[in-house]
């Protein structure tokens, strides 16, 4: 049967084994404390550059000046990113108590942002600028293409008012060739029935050339804003600097500003809803003229009936043409040249990929600082609450002992020393001895 083992002895066998994990930790740490310093001035360094970039490209001036402010900037930020996550890297994973802790992750995050603010937004800008340009380029295309084909819909409706204004001048001048054979009236002859006819028929006659007067203007407006368009659709993908395209871009959109105002003006909607108020509120009436009371009387009946007409043509324009005047008007478009910081603000949500890597950079050593709070916590936990030297390999008590000798020190005095057979050994000699006790008796604290 068994022996039942020790508590006690079970006991240290444990801390036994949480001191050589805590040990063996203790060493990675110290390995990779070698070069993180180094990675960590890699990263202020590359995030310095991306800054540099950034601010050189919200600067107009190309002086001395100008690049001696871009490059201080960019070196102090390089400066504080690396001394802000070097105290985060020693002193965080140092703390002990939960409120030290919970200060230090606060202090943390204020610093990252504060890093963000000055750091990434224009690392973003160095590495998605360009881009972020040509997609406000490609923006401001669609919008004018938008406005230019609106314009354009909307004055060719107001063509179309044509037609029924030729409807209308057609059925005037069939009424005037029947009172010219004495059809309407009863009365045949140019008479005041037949003046008022052909005065509103003429009328409308102009308006009608007056409106097919207009469409090739329209048809030559319309193809120059595409012509204009197309130029601007490739200044937004050509390639070279984006700046110089840009200058090139902000003048076609203003040439083609001018094609939609021009398009807005030849809509001929308004023209026709005046023509129509003046057809039926202002007609000059002529003197009845026949001979008899009679043929006044008809006469007068019957300018009666065309002013009738006249209201109910009148009527229908105007319904013609506010059916033109509610389609959507085009809104008043201008292009803003945007530098490249501000283009990737603007469409941040085009630019995520480019964005994370700019945050990363800047960040990244906060992964860094979770891990050693990882670690440093796993190894107080192996340590325990022993004191070194109950923990030191055997290694590290013979370093000990031997610089003891080079300072002089030598050993408390053994009350049983005398007694011993041994007691002109060295201390060295009782330290190896204990030493092979020890793993004679229980498992070895620490590796050979």
């Amino acid at each position: 049967m068994a022996d039942p083992i020790d508590p006690t002895t079970a006991q240290t066998q444990h801390s036994d084994q949480g001191a050589r994990y805590a040990h063996e930790l203790s060493r990675h740490l110290r390995w990779l404390d070698s070069f993180t310093g180094a990675a960590l001035g890699v990263l202020a360094a590359a995030s310095g550059i991306y800054t540099y970039l950034g601010v050189r490209s919200l600067l107009d001036d190309t002086g001395a000046w100008t690049t001696f402010a871009a490059v201080s900037y960019a070196l102090a930020v390089s400066v504080g990113i690396f001394v802000f996550w070097s105290y985060m890297m020693r002193l965080l994973p140092a703390m002990r108590t939960a409120a030290s802790r919970l200060g230090l992750l606060l202090s943390m995050a204020l610093g990252s942002l504060a890093i963000v603010a000055m750091s990434s937004w224009l690392n973003a800008a160095a590495l998605a600028g360009a881009a972020a340009v040509e997609q406000h380029l490609a923006h401001t295309v669609q919008s004018y293409q938008t406005a230019l084909e609106r314009a354009h819909a909307k004055t060719i409706a107001g063509q179309a008012l044509g037609r029924d204004v030729a409807r209308v001048r057609d059925t005037f001048e069939s009424l005037s060739e029947q009172e010219a054979t004495g059809d309407l009236s009863g009365l045949a002859g140019r008479g005041a029935v037949f003046r008022v006819l052909t005065q509103k028929s003429a009328e409308l006659e102009g308006l009608e050339a007056q409106i097919a007067g207009q469409d090739r203007a329209v048809d030559e407006a319309f193809s120059t804003g595409n012509a204009i368009l197309s130029r601007m659709r490739a200044l937004s993908v050509e390639p070279g600097a984006v700046e110089g395209r840009s200058v090139r871009f902000s003048e076609e959109a203003v040439r083609l500003s001018a094609i939609i105002a021009e398009l807005r003006q030849l809509n001929v909607a308004p023209l026709v809803m005046r023509a129509a108020a003046d057809l039926r509120d202002s007609a000059v009436l002529p003197d009845l003229d026949a001979s008899t009371g009679a043929g006044r009387s008809a006469q007068q009946s019957t300018i009666a009936s065309v002013m009738a007409l006249l209201a109910d043509r009148a009527t229908t324009l105007e319904a013609a043409t506010q059916e033109v005047a509610t389609l959507p008007d085009v809104q008043d478009i201008e292009y803003t040249a945007l530098s490249a910081a501000d283009a990737v603000i603007r469409y941040a949500g085009n630019f995520v990929p480019s964005w994370a890597g700019a945050i990363a950079i800047d960040l990244l050593p906060a992964v860094l600082v979770f891990i050693l709070m990882v670690t440093q916590a796993a190894i107080r936990q192996g340590t325990g609450a022993h004191a070194p030297e109950e923990h030191m390999t055997v290694a590290e008590l013979r370093l000990a002992l031997s610089a003891a000798r080079d300072l002089g020190l030598s050993p408390r005095p053994n009350p049983d020393q005398n007694a011993s057979p041994n007691a002109g050994s060295s201390p060295a000699v009782h330290a190896d001895a204990a030493a092979d006790a020890d793993t004679a008796a229980s498992t070895p604290r620490a590796q050979p």
